[in-house]
């Protein structure tokens, strides 16, 4: 099996590690599927991950992600380095910013707990914005 690189890809070795990998990529994979359903919920990213989990366990189960029609292509996009469109970036932005924001400032009574939530959001908007690049501004590059 070969990857988009055309180079070799092989899941990873041990028997116990492959499971876990296999598990939480089930697990992302169906927060995705909910997320085609529940509006706010970000189906992409945990495709995504998904995608990179089932690369070091099931190679077919990747392959199966890739190839859907809606999804397959942004995560191809996003391994290739394009990031995310703007939209979906905003998108991805709100959505943490208020469900964390409510979380902490409503839902969640101990402290602690508020602040940890707090900062995890606060760590995943970093990231979005820092670390993700948005895919219009990778494409705009490319053609200067």
């Amino acid at each position: 099996m070969t990857n988009h690189q055309g180079e070799s890809k092989k899941p990873l070795g041990r028997k116990p590690i492959r499971i876990l990998w296999a598990f939480i990529g089930c697990i992302s994979v169906a927060i995705g599927g909910i997320g085609i359903i529940v509006p706010g919920l970000p189906t992409t990213i945990f495709m995504i991950f998904g995608a990179s989990c089932f690369a070091k366990s099931i190679p077919r189960f990747e392959q199966w992600i890739l190839d859907l029609p809606a999804i397959g292509p942004m995560v191809k996009d996003y391994r290739n380095g394009l990031g995310m469109p703007r939209k979906a970036k905003k998108m991805a932005v709100s959505v943490i910013v208020v469900t964390s924001g409510i979380s902490a400032g409503f839902l969640i009574s101990s402290l602690v707990i508020r602040l940890v939530v707090a900062g995890l959001g606060l760590v995943g908007v970093l990231y979005l914005l820092k670390r993700v690049p948005t895919r219009e501004d990778v494409l705009g590059q490319s053609r200067d």
